[in-house]
């Protein structure tokens, strides 16, 4: 027979026979649920005053539970459930990253034009026919052109927390496969195990919802300089998106996250692989980006392989035979997601899920260069936390679920897939197609190119990082000539790079990253005038000194005496004595320290 189970994420279905005991349908109900027994009640009516227990004794059908029937589950928090590292986090502690908390204040209704052939009703009444939606309305959303494939974050949060109760008992909790600590009842693994520590078995389900429902570039010339790497060396070349995360209205109640710069850290890449090395300048990186109001939304890398060289087209290798996203590369992105956990306040752990995106570059069924957006589920995220999931030798698309060893115990891992016919079937998660852990994400450019950083072609930008094979240095010559295309009043526009942002915030002869706070500011708020009075400062004064020995900047005050008429010969001398660089060679005494020229 058929028991139904609604729960805080939704109704499910699980098969039984009427003479099974109520333990081992808890166990049943442990698996559609994805929760241990002892965090879970099941109770026979929806006010919750009849309630099951997981007992031997008794079986469905003298429980009075006939086919059909509807039973309810209500998560709890059990005494194991507080793990050392994964403590319950009160709601009001909890900060919601800006989008969701704009989001959560909106209404969220899809509303609907009045139809004049349907609606026989005045204008101010409403009927089934116009009467607004909710955001996770299932036929609005396979009826919407293109349809959604997933709803939104929010529209599940919608759908957890309405109905008559309005989400009393609704919370989010992270699947966890560790063993829980704290038993006393046995000696530690490998040496026993019971099930109140005991990780249930987890069956798994394509994740029906999304953090992100959108990853937009600001335009194709940020993109361009990324691709440039691939284009010159034929490697393959990997970066991080730094963005921000915003209302998306194409989706109801919706996230975008928009990239307004690639950084791209130290890498080996060949033809095949890719490698990150450690990097020493992350730390500035983030500094950087957070002053800029951005942060990282995801990262990209290349899958390009050139098919014809006179035509630019590339081979399609990633499709429906092959492959979308590998096992290496879906743990890879579920260990970033873990990496960035998005902050949820019905999360009892303070977090739930992640706002971090993967992005490929890749050929598509015309053999022309296109990216693809994915985000790895929950309970990928799950496995990879846990050391649960690693990849198979041959097949990129099967990943594999560990075995449990005496080093670690590994729960049964299970996924559900239907023949030609409908029929399901449940099979054990090794190996595992990969393609049950994936999020689809939308992914583009907008009509009109947005520009937070100066990506235009029509300057020569300052060279990116860590593209040194190329002959690409960051320098104070390259630098310098960087700056001879701006005036002193295109200050801030010459510091719209994120590039030349970050050599600044590294640099080991100046101290400029102590004092680079007002710049920061004045580019964040788009102020010429506070820029322009930076430029003063004397940290940058410095630099240009620096600069004039490689070449003139025009930002320098030589440059602005020049452009006024002033004549003064741009040579330089160093001086000697205190070994200041001079930048008039005319004069015959040092700026610094007053000493003759020798």
């Amino acid at each position: 027979m058929i028991v139904r189970l609604q729960s805080p994420e939704g109704t499910k279905r699980v098969s039984v026979p009427m003479a099974m005991t109520l333990y081992k349908f808890f166990q049943k109900v442990s698996e559609a649920v994805a929760i241990p027994v002892d965090q879970f009640k099941l109770f026979a009516d929806r006010n919750k005053t009849k309630e099951l227990r997981p007992t031997s004794k008794a079986t469905l059908n003298s429980s009075k539970i006939k086919h059909g029937d509807m039973l309810y589950v209500t998560y709890q928090t059990s005494s194991y459930d507080g793990d050392a590292d994964k403590p319950s986090v009160s709601t009001s502690s909890v900060v919601e990253d800006d989008v969701d908390q704009f989001i959560a204040k909106l209404d969220g209704k899809i509303y609907r034009e009045r139809d004049d052939q349907l609606c026989h009703h005045g204008v101010n009444a409403k009927c089934v026919h116009c009467v607004p939606l909710e955001p996770y309305d299932e036929r609005y959303l396979q009826e919407h052109d293109p349809p959604i494939k997933h709803l939104s974050f929010h529209s599940h949060i919608r759908k957890l927390t309405g109905g008559v109760d309005k989400g009393k008992f609704a919370f989010l909790e992270n699947i966890s496969l560790k063993i829980k600590p704290g038993c006393t009842e046995h000696a530690p693994w490998p040496g026993g195990i019971c099930t109140k520590c005991q990780p249930s078995a987890t069956t798994l389900n394509r994740q029906t919802y999304r953090h992100v429902d959108n990853l937009m570039f600001e335009n194709p010339f940020m993109f361009n300089r990324f691709l440039d790497y691939w284009r010159k060396t034929g490697n393959q070349r990997i970066g991080f998106l730094y963005g921000k995360y915003e209302h998306h209205k194409d989706v109801p109640l919706g996230i975008k996250a928009t990239v307004s710069a690639i950084y791209e850290p130290p890498q080996r890449s060949t033809v095949n692989s890719l490698e990150l090395l450690p990097d020493h300048n992350a730390e500035a990186v983030e500094f950087v980006a957070s002053k800029m109001g951005l942060r990282k939304v995801g990262w990209i890398f290349t899958d390009l392989v050139a098919d014809d060289l006179t035509k630019g087209t590339v081979k399609h290798v990633r499709n429906m035979d092959a492959h979308f996203l590998s096992a290496e590369e879906c743990i890879m992105a579920g260990e970033l997601q873990n990496q960035n956990p998005s902050p949820c306040k019905l999360a009892t752990e303070g977090t739930f899920g992640s706002k971090f995106v993967t992005c490929i570059v890749t050929g598509d069924a015309t053999n022309q260069i296109h990216t693809e957006a994915y985000q790895v589920s929950n309970q990928c995220m799950a496995l990879v936390r846990d050391n649960c999931l690693v990849p198979t030798r041959d097949a990129p698309e099967l990943g594999y679920v560990r075995e449990s060893t005496s080093e670690q115990y590994v729960p049964d891992v299970f996924y559900t897939e239907k023949d030609g016919y409908g029929n399901s079937s449940k099979s054990l998660a090794r190996p595992l197609p990969v393609e049950f852990l994936l999020v689809d994400v939308t992914c583009g450019f907008p009509k009109d190119p947005m520009y937070t950083f100066n990506d235009t072609q029509t300057v020569k930008h300052f060279p990116v990082e860590n593209r040194s094979e190329l002959g690409e240095l960051q320098d104070l010559g390259p630098l310098a000539q960087y700056m001879k295309q701006f005036s002193g009043e295109q200050f801030l526009e010459a510091m719209l790079d994120l590039h030349l942002l970050i050599y600044l915030a590294t640099m080991q002869m100046l101290p400029i990253r102590d004092h680079m706070g007002p710049l920061l500011d004045a580019l964040r708020n788009q102020d010429s005038e506070l820029a322009r009075a930076w430029s003063k400062s004397e940290q940058w004064a410095t630099l240009e000194h620096f600069m004039a020995a490689q070449g003139p900047s025009p930002t320098s005050t030589i440059a602005d005496a020049v452009a006024s008429g002033g004549g003064v010969s741009q040579g330089t001398w160093t001086c000697s004595r205190c070994t200041y660089i001079n930048t008039n060679s005319l004069k015959a005494v040092c700026e610094m320290c007053e000493g003759p020229k020798d």
